[in-house]
């Protein structure tokens, strides 16, 4: 069994790896830093696992997702994150991913979640449950950012963290005139007038950590 393990920080695939090791002593374990990477061994090898960070610098997990799963289908994803289930627990779910934890969660909790998606499942914990009630309750009265991509949701969180358009083309790997253009989607979509309003939205939607 082989177990592909993507994250930006060296520390964190060291961690997940030995922990899964334990778990899975037979397994045999690969290391990415980016979506990229993560695309290109899924084109190289067969996995049985994957696990996957959603930030990561240019392409990031929630846009590599999409492909990999077009890639192997039938390969489960465990989405492992920083961020809070409420900013991208159900988007992740949707996107193909077998299970959503934060980087908070309990070691042993990622084991069960592993163990969950390898037998076929999905693995969702109580917060995360809660959030997929709450969107499915509210299908049909849905947050305006519901409605945003998932790069278009990146550009607007990193305006709310006061990053200029140039810092935030540098960091996903764009052009200025693309994180603009961005820009003036986000305003457009969500009927407001300047960055200041996309950073005061983004605060009191609990988009930034």
């Amino acid at each position: 069994m082989r177990i592909l393990v993507v994250d930006d920080h060296a520390v964190v695939r060291r961690g997940v790896c030995e922990l899964l090791r334990e778990a899975f002593p037979d397994a045999a374990f690969d290391e990415g830093a980016t979506g990229e990477d993560a695309l290109q061994k899924i084109g190289r090898w067969s996995y049985r696992l994957v696990v996957l960070d959603i930030s990561m610098p240019r392409r990031g997990g929630l846009e590599a997702l999409g492909e990999l799963r077009r890639l192997a289908p039938d390969t489960p994803v465990i989405v492992l994150s920083q961020h809070a289930e409420h900013q991208y627990a159900v988007r992740s779910l949707r996107a193909g991913a077998r299970a959503y934890l934060t980087k908070s969660a309990a070691p042993e909790e990622l084991v069960r979640a592993a163990t969950k998606v390898l037998s076929g499942g999905r693995y969702v914990t109580e917060a995360v449950a809660e959030r997929l009630l709450e969107t499915w309750d509210t299908a049909y009265d849905k947050e305006p950012h519901e409605s945003l991509s998932t790069r278009e949701l990146q550009v607007l969180r990193l305006l709310a963290k006061g990053k200029t358009v140039k810092a935030i083309g540098a960091e996903l790997d764009l052009s200025v005139k693309t994180v603009s253009t961005y820009r003036t989607r986000l305003l457009a979509k969500l009927t407001l007038s300047s960055t200041a309003e996309l950073v005061r939205y983004a605060l009191e939607s609990g988009l930034v950590d």
